[in-house]
């Protein structure tokens, strides 16, 4: 029998937005003691009989004048209420925002159920599960006394300035002092009882993250949340989260994560792509931490070395207070954009003749400072990515599948970089000419050139396919891709940035500020007073990086956006989809709410997409009516085919509210 007066409401653990509702259950007698909010649950649907996953996110009162029959749950398949409040409140308030699924989000907040790990949690005594906060081993520095210690305490809401400089660990290690900086703020704000919350881009943050609060902190207050962790780590450090206050670290997700009395949440380079879920419904890291934290009235700190776009317009708006070093750290930056190479294994290695002297003079010793390691980041990995004709110059592709040919390796015959087919007997389309010219230098083959360049010094190969973590205080050339440099004891004697040009010409609106990022992120490696040269180079990118005015380039790039009508300044929603589909989306979307509507416009053969653009003040309205026009979609029914039975299936349609990459 079920205990009169208690009602279950449930949410399907289902993408289908027809379904992302919250539904009611009786509750049987023989689950009153475990049927509590937060737990997982199953349930039954009317169709067909099924049996659906879900959580229980609140008991209620029947409705008056219900006089029906409520369907009993069909069991609690665990006894932790692992769906807090605080996170259902901002799952659900993100899928409103986005047009998308509460459950969704549920899916990236909640880790799948590990059975061996949860009974040893819950054999652990409730004393032990949680540790006592203790005051943090060294205070918050560079910011002055007490500065940002108050402002968490005071639920501030700040965009940070990073200090670009590596940092010495007690233990010899050393790390970026953003890594010092967070974690001495994460554990005062832990010392005071409360849960705090740090989100970085990639495991190369996050390693450096960890290191610092393992010396700041006690090991047992820091969870790690990591997309890379097996299936039971990370169960167990969600189940660790949820058991009080703690200091959680980790990747996009972990801005989901449970947490007992949020006191502070953290995001370390949002203009970073990584920061972007690439998951429905597509909610960026910084915009669920400015949600949540609206939610629950906690401290937000937005950091980085180059402050984005959209964290400026949040300055401008008085959102977010500036707060900027008590010195200014600049690296010290050389432009060498009109340099030429005068010895032939320096115009072989693409590097002119002043960052050729810097390196020479930094691997001997020559420059009066100790001899060590040089940084070189380029822009590509692989060997040759891209070949071109000989006698045209026209790019060289795939005469298979059309995809760019490259050489893997010095003397291997060129290769398709899409489906791999050899090229051993292509012939350019455009003037049949059958030899081939080396466009672009990946790491591989600019490793080899310099290896050639500085004959008896030692080559360190650094990209997604030869990974390095730190390389010694010896002279060495590390050859890195943009993101994958190694950090080096003490710093690098010099920093040689190639391909900046290459960097420039990607298609994207966010491009400079991802250059900005990436050559920040290198000058940051250099040792106190060691060159940067950046190659390549001019203008007011360049004078932005050298002069340290990273913050001001935002604000020009934030007018620039203004006057153009982009994003941030207005916001974006693309459809995507058959054509009827998305024009019943626009269409269903009341034109005074828009700004305008971008196309529809082909995707390929059978999908095209469409761009609604409209005010932040209108938001709500628009995704609600996109929302809507998205379960007609996905109730339709089509007829059956004759003669058949069953259903033909429903049209795609795919909705991204701020894309980054749209424009």
């Amino acid at each position: 029998m079920a205990a009169a007066g208690r009602v279950a409401r449930v949410v399907l653990d289902s993408p289908l937005p027809q379904l992302d509702h919250l539904f009611d259950y009786s509750v049987p007698d023989a689950l009153v003691d475990d049927a509590v909010p937060g737990v997982r649950v199953r349930v039954p649907l009317r169709t067909a009989g099924r049996i659906a996953d879900g959580y229980l996110v609140e008991l209620a009162e029947p409705e008056d004048g219900f006089e029906g029959t409520l369907s009993p749950l069909e069991a609690v398949v665990s006894p932790v209420p692992v769906l807090t409040p605080g996170v259902w409140a901002l799952a659900r308030r993100l899928a409103d925002r986005s047009a998308g699924t509460a459950s969704d989000i549920l899916r990236l907040a909640v880790p799948g159920r590990m059975v061996r790990a949860e009974k040893s949690w819950l054999a652990l005594p409730e004393e032990q599960r949680s540790p006592a906060p203790r005051p943090p081993a060294i205070a918050v520095r560079g910011y002055g006394e007490g500065v940002l210690e108050a402002a968490v305490a005071g639920n501030d809401r700040l965009a940070l300035q990073a200090i670009p400089r590596l940092a010495p660990l007690p233990d010899g290690t050393w790390v970026g002092e953003w890594a010092v900086t967070l974690a001495a703020l994460a554990a005062a704000c832990w010392a005071g009882g409360r849960t705090a919350i740090i989100a970085v881009p990639d495991h190369r943050d996050l390693d450096q993250l960890a290191a610092a609060l393992a010396a700041i902190a006690p090991a047992e207050a820091v969870v790690r949340a990591d997309a890379a962790q097996a299936n039971p780590d990370r169960y167990r450090a969600f189940l660790a989260a949820l058991s009080g206050p703690r200091i959680v670290i980790g990747n996009r997700s972990v801005v989901y994560a449970p947490a007992a009395r949020l006191g502070l949440i953290v995001v370390w380079e949002d203009s970073d792509p990584l920061q972007a879920e690439p998951l429905s419904p597509y909610v960026h890291t910084r915009d669920a931490a400015l949600v949540r934290q609206e939610l629950e009235g906690c401290a937000l700190v937005l950091s980085g070395l180059v402050r984005s776009v959209e964290t400026q317009r949040l300055v401008e708006l008085g959102w977010l207070r500036d707060v900027a070093p008590e010195r200014a750290v600049t690296p010290k930056v050389v432009l060498t954009a009109n340099q030429q190479a005068t010895e032939d294994a320096a115009r072989a290695a693409r590097i002119p003749s002043l960052a050729w002297r810097a390196a020479r003079e930094s691997l001997s010793g020559e420059s009066g400072r100790p001899a060590g390691p040089v940084l070189v980041q380029v822009a590509r990995p692989g060997y040759v990515p891209l070949l071109a004709c000989v006698s045209c110059g026209q790019a060289a592709r795939c005469n298979r599948c059309e995809g760019p040919l490259g050489q893997t390796r010095s003397g291997a015959t060129p290769s398709c970089g899409w489906c791999g087919a050899l090229a051993s007997d292509w012939q350019c389309e455009r003037c049949e000419g059958r030899r081939f010219r080396m466009v672009s230098l990946g790491s591989g083959r600019t490793a080899e050139e310099l290896g050639r360049a500085f004959p008896g010094v030692r080559v360190i190969l650094a990209d997604g396919d030869h990974p390095v973590q730190r390389v010694p205080a010896a002279p060495a050339l590390v050859v890195a891709t943009r993101g994958a440099e190694p950090i080096a004891e003490g710093g690098y004697q010099a920093v040689l940035l190639l391909d900046g040009e290459r960097m420039l010409a990607r298609e994207t609106l966010h491009v400079a500020e991802d250059c900005l990022r990436w050559w920040s992120s290198a000058a940051t490696l250099a040792a106190a007073g060691a060159p940067t040269l950046l190659v390549g180079v001019s203008g007011p990118l360049a004078r932005a990086f050298a002069t340290g005015r990273l913050v001001d380039f935002a604000r020009a790039e934030l007018a620039d956006r203004r006057g153009l009508r982009f994003p941030p300044a207005v916001r974006l929603a693309s459809v995507t989809g058959t054509e009827e589909a998305v024009r019943a989306v626009i269409d269903a979307v009341d034109a005074e709410l828009l700004i305008d509507v971008l196309g529809p416009a082909s995707v390929d053969d059978r999908l095209v997409r469409g761009i609604l653009r409209f005010e932040y003040a209108r938001g709500a309205e628009v995704a609600a009516a996109v929302r809507a026009a998205v379960v007609r979609n996905a109730t339709k029914r089509r007829k059956a085919l004759a003669g058949r039975g069953g259903f033909r299936p429903a049209p795609t349609l795919r909705v991204r509210f701020d894309d980054p990459e749209i424009l």
